[in-house]
């Protein structure tokens, strides 16, 4: 990935660290140093005294050095396997056919699993499943919504579906929710490309945006004003509304977010301590970590941008790092997909697209048994009060003709004709 070889990993244990993580010492903060300078120093004051391995078996080992050793082993393991990881998406790259046939085939609640003697049947599942992006100011939603709707639809050539911005100092980028099926013609995904989160000082700004839209659900063309935006940017985003004119009725509820970080952003704050690259850090392990966002346990899948800027090395250190601040696996849940065509990058895009619906399909709503119970009752109702109109219309219909039968009309009278008097009658001849 990227365009770096792969270095074969030495055997030497001493140098094990350097070589599989040669930035680990450089990146790791001013607290962790400390601890392992005590360790060191720790170790020659028992030197100093004599004193061997088994003569301090005995002694309590404190438990904060404990989980400090535990970290920094499970550092390293985590960085082997990234590059593992990018090594078997190379390898397996035939398959990438076959896995993408699944993401096309996908229908809301096909990874459904059978917990707790639950069918499908007993799900809200929806006709089309929605999947948020959100991330800072130029993280790259927008690009990302490009790139995936590339390789699904396995055009290059196929021109930009969303408005990416070229200096992200300029402007907000996105100001309007947008929706875009995957593929164009389908109706089974949708991904949304959102308004930019703000910075950590205004993390209730973004907290109430989350808030809504993770709740009240998104609507396509609907414009997102902050409470901190300025008189100029109200009036101009107002500007942009009324000359778009179009508000989707369908609102759609949230089933999965994607959260998309800049790896450039975060390699720059794991080199400097800088005032700025630690805000936009802390911003992101703010907000990530919203409970809007998460879907019981389940966190929001995370995908780093731009490492189409870094090396191998950077890319798999962007990724550690990023496990280790936000508490997710590295190798599972966090994906590196830079803004290259290579067949690295299609495997990273389909693999977190199958991660992404699958747990969507796990977390739709049951469907709920009081409305179920209200539903029966009053189809059973409905079905009561209609043979219950039948019969009476039946037994009205019988007692008519009973009427008819027992009591027949009377019959009129005819009045006799009186008999002629022909001696009344003159003759004329």
């Amino acid at each position: 990935m990227g365009g770096d070889s792969i270095v074969s990993h030495g055997t030497d244990e001493g140098s094990c660290l350097e070589e599989n993580f040669p930035l680990l010492s450089s990146h790791s903060s001013p607290a962790l140093r400390d601890n392992l300078g005590l360790q060191d120093e720790d170790n020659r004051m028992k030197a100093e005294n004599g004193l061997t391995c088994s003569e301090t078996d005995e002694e309590i080992i404190h438990p904060s050095r404990v989980d400090f050793e535990v970290n920094e082993r499970r550092r390293v393991i985590n960085y082997q396997e990234i590059l593992q990881c990018c090594d078997e998406l190379k390898i397996h790259s035939k398959d990438l056919k076959r896995e993408k046939q699944k993401i096309l085939r996908y229908k809301p609640g096909a990874w459904i699993e059978k917990a707790g003697g639950l069918k499908i049947s007993d799900y809200d599942v929806p006709k089309t499943t929605c999947l948020l992006l959100v991330g800072p100011r130029g993280s790259g939603k927008s690009s990302l919504i490009n790139r995936i709707s590339k390789v699904v639809e396995d055009d290059r050539f196929a021109p930009a579906r969303a408005q990416e911005s070229y200096n992200s100092l300029l402007g907000d980028g996105t100001s309007f929710l947008q929706e875009y099926m995957i593929p164009r013609y389908s109706n089974s995904i949708c991904l949304y490309d959102t308004r930019s989160l703000s910075d950590n000082s205004e993390k209730d700004e973004n907290i109430r945006m989350l808030k809504s839209w993770m709740t009240k659900g998104v609507h396509h063309g609907e414009l997102v004003v902050r409470k901190t935006d300025n008189q100029r940017l109200r009036k101009s985003l107002k500007g942009k509304a009324h000359k778009k004119g179009y508000l989707s009725s369908k609102t759609r509820k949230v089933n999965f977010v994607i959260y998309v970080v800049n790896g450039l952003l975060v390699l720059k704050a794991m080199e400097n301590d800088g005032a700025l690259e630690t805000q936009c850090v802390q911003s992101i392990v703010s907000t990530f970590n919203c409970p809007f966002l998460s879907f019981k346990d389940d966190k929001p899948v995370l995908v780093f941008t731009h490492g189409d800027l870094l090396s191998f090395s950077e890319r798999a250190l962007v990724r550690e790092h990023l496990g280790t601040l936000l508490g997710i696996p590295p190798t599972k849940q966090i994906f590196d997909i830079p803004d290259c065509d290579c067949p690295a990058t299609e495997s990273a895009i389909i693999r977190m697209l199958r991660y992404s619906l699958a747990h969507a399909d796990r977390h739709f709503p049951q469907r709920s048994k009081v409305m179920d119970k209200v539903h029966k009752m009053s189809l059973s109702l409905y079905m009561i009060l209609l043979i219950l109109g039948i019969g009476i219309a039946i037994g009205w219909a019988q007692n008519t003709e009973n009427r008819r039968v027992q009591f027949p009309r009377p019959k009129q009278k005819v009045p006799k004709s009186k008999p002629i008097e022909w001696h009344k009658i003159r003759h004329i001849w």
